[in-house]
């Protein structure tokens, strides 16, 4: 059996975009029942020069969204990163998951192939798809759902490797 670049990336990432719904979850529940205000947990971080909690969210959206559209060799949407509460994170993953769910596997026919060109700061970063999939989309992706779940468990919301890794 061969695997697709689209089964290796969309219901991947929509999977863990709901276990990540689920941590904040349970990390608003967590605030609410020990009064502990919201904004806490929403800008904590695990060193003082890495982003809150908030911004991980939000990258780890834009990581799953950015490389589906890339992959796919469509224009990738833009969010306006102004989430202030967990029900804005929650609607910003909902909205993300959502647009994932509007690819359809034919759109990813070839993608291993393509050409993949990313802009940043200090440097221009060139792919082959599958490279860019397997060797920087996922990790980047990955990282920020893991920095997530180590905020949050760093400020002693109960979770748990199943809570990471989802129902399965």
């Amino acid at each position: 059996m061969s695997l697709s670049i689209y089964q290796i990336s969309v219901p991947v990432f929509i999977r863990m975009l709901g276990n990540l719904s689920a941590i904040l979850a349970k990390a608003e529940a967590h605030a609410q029942a020990r009064s502990i205000d919201p904004t806490v947990l929403l800008n904590a971080r695990l060193a003082p020069d890495m982003f809150p909690l908030a911004r991980q969210v939000q990258i780890a959206s834009d990581a799953a969204k950015g490389c589906a559209a890339r992959l796919a060799g469509v224009e990738i949407p833009s969010y306006a990163d102004d989430e202030q509460s967990f029900a804005d994170l929650q609607a910003r993953i909902a909205k993300t998951i959502d647009y994932l769910k509007g690819f359809k596997p034919e759109q990813f026919e070839g993608a291993e192939n393509r050409e993949i060109h990313i802009k940043t700061p200090s440097r221009e970063l060139h792919f082959k798809g599958l490279d860019f999939l397997l060797g920087f989309a996922n990790a980047n992706f990955y990282f920020h759902v893991t920095t997530t779940y180590a905020i949050l468990r760093h400020n002693g919301v109960e979770l748990g490797k199943m809570d990471f890794l989802g129902g399965a």
